[in-house]
């Protein structure tokens, strides 16, 4: 075990809410830390935002300290050792140490007990298995400063077994790389995930979906889906061949948009090219509804440029699925991320909001329409010639379109 100087500049440490569950947690012969991405994030000067805790106390009494201390106990894994605490609103998760006795795969018998060295070793990356005590010294037990300092992502112990205990860790291994590594992923890491790449079929679909959404926000995401591209990976994933140029100059419109960064686009940009593809990636990876209709939305991208379309493009869509529509659209055109045409185009949203068609059915019925289909139709009507107008809104106009729909719905019904 090797010692890091403390976290001097870790005020997120050493005062407030984690000082104070740190201090409760390690009293009376009981010791707790800061464990996992909340340490490995403050070491590579990367935001911090969840804080995770270990400790020796057993899951009883964490509860009871808790309590005693004020706070909400959550038993959200308590048959693993897992607690949440919530302070003022704020969750914390904190876990018991144990050592992998049995492990089936992701479920895993497990022991309570008091070895740091043990707790760290059964973690994935050493990367990840680095701890901070209230003072803020680090330990370090599995040469984790070392591939912090060299940026490399590498499994602990032999890759080969750590993946046998849950193929997810491929697709961790690819995310964790692409978010906090550099150069060429680790050889020994990058074997064994080959060889096991089966075992990705084994997975939940909404864990693979999971880890995928995450990988696609990393700022190093292009080169590590390639590897996995050219490994047999990625495809394995989504069903269907991946799209990288297409997902790099989306990655790169975002940016020259100020765009927000967004997974489920990105998603569309690597594997929607036609409506089947979006239709076999919201079955693969187990979409929400709302998700699969962004996806779906995409395969429109052919159909869409710079033009005087934009605004009632626009209207039909939404503002969300139109970014995603027009992003994906100039990715896949023959202008560069600093196309002016395009950039007004994507950035139409933030200067103009689309009205809500203000035509009732009252309208139309007042000009002789009756309840039914031709009512419904002259609606559709009215909207659409409101639409190819340029969405008027003086109440002339408004008649006028009103007077249109009305006529040409009525003859329509005498044919």
């Amino acid at each position: 075990m090797t010692a890091a100087p403390h976290l001097q500049d870790a005020l997120w440490l050493r005062r407030g809410k984690v000082q104070d569950l740190l201090v409760t947690l390690g009293r009376d012969g009981e010791e707790a830390r800061v464990v996992g991405g909340a340490v490995r994030n403050e070491l590579l000067h990367l935001p911090v935002s969840e804080v995770d805790i270990a400790t020796t106390a057993v899951p009883e009494e964490v509860v009871r300290r808790v309590e005693q201390a004020g706070w909400k106990a959550v038993p959200t894994g308590i048959a693993h050792g897992t607690i949440t605490v919530v302070i003022d609103g704020k969750p914390f998760e904190v876990t018991t140490l144990r050592q992998d006795v049995e492990t089936y795969g992701r479920k895993a018998k497990v022991l309570f007990g008091r070895d740091w060295t043990a707790d760290a070793q059964r973690r994935d990356f050493t990367v990840n298995a680095l701890s901070a005590g209230a003072d803020g010294t680090v330990y370090d037990y599995v040469d984790g400063l070392a591939d912090i300092a060299a940026r490399r992502v590498r499994f602990i112990g032999d890759p080969g077994k750590r993946i046998a205990e849950d193929y997810l860790r491929i697709l961790r291994f690819f995310r964790f790389h692409a978010w906090y590594g550099s150069g060429a992923p680790d050889a020994a890491g990058l074997h064994a995930s080959i060889a096991a790449r089966g075992g990705l079929e084994t997975l939940s679909r909404e864990r693979v979906r999971m880890e995928l959404l995450k990988l696609l926000l990393a700022p190093h995401a292009t080169p590590a889906l390639a590897i996995m591209a050219e490994a047999g990976l990625l495809g394995a994933v989504l069903g269907g061949v991946p799209l990288l140029a297409s997902y790099e100059n989306t990655v790169k419109t975002e940016a020259a948009t100020g765009i927000a960064a967004d997974a489920v686009r990105r998603l569309g940009a690597l594997g929607v090219l036609v409506k089947e593809d979006a239709e076999r990636l919201t079955e693969r990876l187990r979409l929400s509804n709302a998700e699969a209709g962004r996806l779906t939305a995409i395969d429109g991208w052919w159909n869409v440029a710079p033009s005087a379309a934009a605004r009632a493009l626009l209207y039909r869509l939404g503002p969300e699925s139109f970014t995603d529509c027009v992003l994906v659209a100039w990715s896949r055109s023959r202008a560069g991320a600093a196309d002016h045409a395009w950039h007004e185009l994507a950035t139409l949203p933030q200067r103009w909001t689309a009205p809500v068609f203000p035509l009732k059915a009252t309208d139309l019925m007042s000009r002789g329409l009756t309840a039914g289909p031709a009512l419904g139709a002259a609606l559709r009507l009215a909207e659409h010639f409101w639409i190819d107008t340029d969405f008027p809104e003086d109440r002339a106009a408004l008649d006028a379109i009103a007077d249109r729909a009305a006529r040409e719905a009525d003859a329509a019904l005498r044919l």
